[in-house]
């Protein structure tokens, strides 16, 4: 059955297996996340549930936002984050119940973990796609630009999908089948085994891994 949380990656550190062995784990902040709606196949068309997670401000919330926290009981700590899980079949779940780590994974098996990369702005072809660049020397001239990207005459444009300078990293990116170490209900902590996309602090949604 699909499952997921909303999370906070809180950084990488080690642990030790039982053998002595020792494992490199990101250790993320999961939940608890408060059930804000429920969508069934009967009214929807699909099945999912949507969580919210963290806290902000009660300013900075709008009133449609806020009628949709009042239904679910939801009157101080508003979520600063609202975001949907899809799932296989209509949620057990209702409006108004806490999703915990402890109650969606465990130990030993496998996660999905969605993130944003992090950003790196304006990069060069070299830096960005790892590009050679021209000779350093007997009047290269162009030792970290592209070089030729199309014809003169015929066809006489560029191309779509050419590799070029631009906007480098700041994208969602899934990294598959990562293996729980360890989960730590009472402070709503999951370690996995090897890093997650983001920087330290960057929110992540954790699901069950669809290819194992």
């Amino acid at each position: 059955m699909k499952k997921g949380l909303i999370g906070k990656k809180l950084g990488m550190t080690h642990v030790y297996d039982s053998n002595g062995v020792m494992v490199p784990v990101t250790v993320i902040e999961l939940g608890p996340c408060p059930v804000l709606a429920v969508k069934t196949q009967d009214k929807d068309g699909y099945s999912a549930i949507q969580l919210g997670f963290g806290v902000r401000k009660e300013k900075n919330v709008t009133k449609a936002l806020k009628g949709n926290f009042k239904k679910a009981g939801i009157e101080t700590d508003l979520p600063a984050l609202i975001k949907e899980v899809r799932l296989d079949s209509d949620p057990e779940v209702k409006v108004g119940d806490k999703v915990t780590v402890g109650d969606t994974f465990a130990a030993d098996e496998f996660v999905d973990v969605i993130g944003q990369t992090k950003g790196h702005g304006f990069k060069g072809v070299v830096a960005r796609w790892g590009f050679n660049g021209g000779r350093a020397s007997h009047g290269g001239a162009w030792t970290r630009r592209t070089g030729s990207i199309g014809m003169c005459a015929s066809p006489g444009k560029v191309y779509k999908g050419r590799k070029m300078p631009g906007h480098m990293g700041d994208v969602r990116r899934t990294v598959q089948n990562l293996k729980v170490v360890s989960v730590r209900p009472e402070e709503n902590l999951i370690f996995v085994k090897g890093a997650i996309p983001g920087c330290t602090g960057g929110v992540v949604i954790v699901r069950n891994a669809v290819k194992k």
